[in-house]
Order: structure tokens, then sequence, then C-alpha cells
């Protein structure tokens, strides 16, 4: 197994970033990989998500676990190996929130392709993830 994390800690509310990731249509604003991106359905357990990394293949993910305002978890299959994902939300004392991804890949041969595709696909984590914090304040302050 192959696995990484990365946290950020905002004053974005979990309700803000929440609206970001479910609005998934949207995720290029703040995601400045996605060529391309669709929900085939419902932001909920079982559906699938179609992305397009921009200069790559879709990658095909199915949302194994949807929890709002807390949780979603993302999985993809690529050549027998699993790329799961924790998006989680948790929020913090005085109003902070804590916004944490975890990438883990399983499958046989994971401790040998983890180390080769996993920094690959992490590896932009913490300026997406600076990019998903400044638009969900954005929006807070908009909204005002």
């Amino acid at each position: 197994m192959w696995e990484y994390e990365h946290s950020v800690d905002t004053a974005a509310t979990p309700e803000s970033i929440w609206r970001l990731w479910s609005d998934v249509e949207n995720w290029g604003t703040w995601n400045a990989d996605i060529e391309h991106i669709e929900i085939l359905g419902e932001f909920a357990d079982g559906t699938e998500i179609v992305m397009t990394p921009a200069g790559d293949e879709a990658v095909h993910l199915r949302l194994a676990e949807v929890s709002e305002n807390r949780l979603f978890v993302d999985e993809a299959e690529i050549e027998g190996l699993t790329l799961r994902t924790a998006h989680r939300i948790e929020p913090l004392g005085g109003g902070d929130t804590r916004v944490t991804y975890r990438m883990e890949i399983t499958g046989a041969g994971a401790d040998v392709a983890g180390p080769a595709i996993g920094p690959a696909v992490t590896g932009d984590w913490p300026d997406t993830m600076a990019a998903l914090v400044a638009k969900a304040l954005d929006h807070a302050a908009s909204a005002r």
C-alpha cells in the first residue's frame, strides 16, 4: 500500500467547502489540473465522475462514500490498483476548519507502482487545496 495525506486549516466554513466539492462540474475553477469533468448523477454514494486531467486520458471515479459537510471518498480502478481518496472536513475550535485529502493506493504491486503513480496524482494537492479554500472564503465574503 502507498499513502499520502495533506491538510490545510482555514477560516472557511464546512458548508462553503462542501458547496464547492458538491458542484463537481465547476471543480476546474479551483483545480487547475482539470481539463474536463462531468458527474453522471447526483453527488451521492455510487455516482460516477469522469475527470480528464490536463493533457491526460479520462479517469473514471466512483463516489464510494458521501456524508454532507463532512466527507466524500472517491475511488478509481487503474491497472489492478485501487486509488482511494478521502476528502475530509473537520470543524476546529474558534470557527476554523481543517480540510484533509488522503490517498491510499492498494492492490497487487501497489508497493512498487504507488510511489510512481501517487506523487504524480497528489503533487498538486497543496496548490489545489489552497485554491479551494481561497474560493470558499471568496464565496463567503461575497454572500455577506
